[in-house]
């Protein structure tokens, strides 16, 4: 009986592997950025905002060596980041129930000898607004506004790399 539910049990182990590695099914790997992009000039706008350091972290996380300016490497310009709120909702007394947060981030990648390449994107949260706590929602909104410049960050990256 023992040996019997053993092998049911590898029978029913093996399955699942075979059916997680038939599906198609890998773990993200991080993104590569071309060699010619391996050494590049950081600069911005705002080389203070929140946003420029977080890229800065991750085009280190990306194994990118950020360099003063040079002729020869390509240069990532940052242009500062938009932030929009628009209401979504009310609630019956009229006050604000819900925003929609409109973040926008655009760049220009120049490489020495081609032409700049400018890319734009922007990126869409809702969240709810409730005045009986306001601090509380104030905190929530800076950590919202926080996680959108880490996404926005490594799309910039994952954009370059598909360059």
């Amino acid at each position: 009986m023992a040996v019997f539910k053993a092998v049911k049990n590898g029978l029913a182990l093996a399955l699942v592997c075979f059916l997680l590695s038939s599906c198609g099914f890998h773990l993200k790997q991080a993104s590569s950025l071309p060699d010619n992009l391996k050494l590049i000039t950081l600069i911005g706008d705002d080389e203070k905002s929140a946003l420029f350091e977080q890229l800065q972290k991750e085009l280190l996380a990306s194994e990118v060596e950020l360099t003063s300016s040079s002729k020869n490497v390509a240069q990532l310009y940052l242009r500062k980041e938009t932030i929009e709120r628009q209401t979504l909702s009310l609630f019956k007394n009229g006050q604000v129930a819900e925003y929609e947060l409109a973040y926008g981030v655009s760049y220009v990648l120049k490489h020495p000898n081609k032409d700049a390449i400018e890319k734009r994107f922007e990126l869409y949260r809702n969240y709810q607004d409730d005045p009986d706590n306001a601090l509380a929602k104030a905190k929530e909104l800076e950590l919202l506004i926080n996680e959108i410049r880490k996404q926005a960050s490594r799309r910039i990256v994952r954009e370059l790399s598909q360059l």
